[in-house]
């Protein structure tokens, strides 16, 4: 061991309190051989481990880990997170006063080796009681850019991004469903590195920067969510965007089928995107091939796979604290007006999901139905007899949250006002009566909206964020 790594040790064990102790970490790193460095809040172990050579691991091979007891630390910590795979960093967030911060970001060498972290560890009683969190690490390269002229194309917004901030990639713009000429007012900017792009957001977040004389919105993107290959083999479901809206199902279905007849299922076709459901899935692949950039009623669409969405663990994720720690990002709600749309592939008539970012990725398949048959047998039950995978939206999710903590139900107070160009615009307060008389008295989201419903559902997310966030750790990619 290096008098580098000594100094480290020792200059943490002064802080350093319950069973956590210099000689637990030097025997960790001495068994090991990898070495150990304090800077900036976190504690870093390996990166790269011994003997590693080449560049580091790809995205997709960090997890996120939520939920750690404070006094535990990398010789308790390691050895249970070794059981997945070769770990080649593992950085344990650190407070001042010595103890752990309660998350922790640990790298492994493929892919593969998080995954299984994420399976076998995910609610793991790490000590008894004790469950820790673990779901995959987003390092975002993207930005949402909002308020963009329409009229300006991908190039002329490329060059814009390129000249005010650095490590620009590419950049991500649709059209309009009304105006293919037009672009939808917002676009998606692609950095090199996560850095790269929190840089250039911190240097466009103010709220003052212009391009071509518009004041821009400017947010962290919602990643992609990743989905495993395993599953991604399974799925039979094309993706169409960049529809004409007054392209009709049939019409889809029947280009979709010229390539095969009777290959397509059905379609389901909401504004101006469409999934198409395929009877097999290598007529699929095949169609998406073929009929990827195709024109269809004078449009150019676009054709992805679906990805399919796992509502229970991505709500479980959410509640395992897993919440983007920056107060702006909390709740942006995807406003119906297609010009502030700040949700892309997704129908703005639908609510923002809970973690509120902007999200390139594609919306959901639509959920499930089953024909109700005459003489079936109906049982009655309580709604709080299920699970919380049973619930879509936030509003049911609070209630069943209260009730799950013997909490009285929340109580709605709805406010209004007007906007500039004479709307009415709707924010409801929610007071949760249990924890009424605590450091805050009631919730109430900084994002008005045009219909009751957007307005009821939005105070819920924001409510459910706040609640989650003061119980659990919070995972920090910034």
């Amino acid at each position: 061991m290096n008098e580098e790594n000594l100094d480290v040790t020792n200059g943490c064990s002064k802080v350093r309190t319950g069973t956590q102790n210099e000689a637990a970490l030097l025997a960790l790193m001495e068994k090991t051989g990898y070495n150990m460095v304090q800077e900036n809040g976190q504690r870093k172990f390996g990166g790269p481990p011994p003997g590693w050579e080449g560049p580091p691991p790809p995205r997709g091979c960090e997890v996120f880990v939520g939920k750690i007891p404070r006094d535990m630390y990398e010789d308790e910590l390691v050895p249970v997170f070794e059981r997945a795979g070769k770990i080649y960093e593992f950085r344990l967030m650190m407070e001042f006063s010595g103890e752990n911060r309660g998350y922790a970001f640990v790298m492994y060498t493929t892919k593969e080796e998080a995954q299984l972290a994420i399976r076998i560890l995910n609610n793991y009683e790490i000590r008894p009681g004790k469950f820790i969190g673990v779901c995959v690490s987003l390092d975002n390269c993207r930005l949402f850019i909002g308020a963009i002229p329409k009229e300006k194309k991908k190039e002329e917004i490329l060059d814009e991004m390129k000249k005010v901030t650095e490590g620009v990639v590419d950049v991500i713009v649709y059209p309009s469903a009304t105006d293919k000429t037009k672009n939808r007012g917002f676009a998606f900017v692609e950095y090199e590195s996560h850095r790269a792009a929190a840089m250039a957001r911190r240097k466009l977040i103010p709220g003052t920067f212009q391009l071509w004389g518009h004041t821009i919105q400017v947010d962290w993107a919602d990643p992609e969510k990743e989905v495993d290959e395993e599953t991604m083999q399974r799925v039979k479901v094309l993706y169409v965007r960049n529809l004409m809206i007054s392209t009709t199902e049939e019409t889809i279905k029947a280009e979709f089928n010229k390539f095969k007849p009777g290959a397509v299922e059905r379609v389901k076709k909401l504004r101006d995107y469409a999934f198409v459901h395929f009877f097999n899935r290598e007529d699929a692949v095949a169609a998406m091939s073929v009929m990827n950039g195709k024109c269809i009623d004078g449009a150019s669409i676009e054709v992805t796979l679906a990805k399919p969405v796992n509502k229970e663990s991505t709500w479980r994720q959410h509640l395992n604290g897993q919440i983007s720690p920056n107060s702006e990002n909390l709740l942006v709600f995807a406003n119906k007006e297609e010009g502030h749309q700040k949700t892309l592939g997704k129908p703005p008539s639908l609510p923002a999901r809970l973690n509120g970012q902007h999200s390139p990725s594609p919306p959901e398949i639509e959920r499930c139905t089953y024909p109700f048959f005459p003489g079936t047998k109906l049982t009655p039950i309580s709604m709080y007899s299920l699970k919380s995978n049973h619930f879509n939206s936030a509003v049911m999710h609070l209630d069943y949250y209260c009730n799950k903590n013997n909490w009285a139900p929340p109580e709605y107070y709805l406010y209004s006002t007007t906007s500039q160009d004479g709307k009415v615009l709707l924010v409801y307060k929610i007071v949760i009566p249990a924890i009424a008389n605590g450091s805050q008295s009631y919730f109430m989201p900084d994002k008005l909206c045009t219909t009751l419903e957007d307005a009821k559902e939005l105070a819920a997310q924001f409510t459910l964020l706040h609640l989650v966030k003061t119980a659990s750790p919070i995972n920090s990619s910034v």
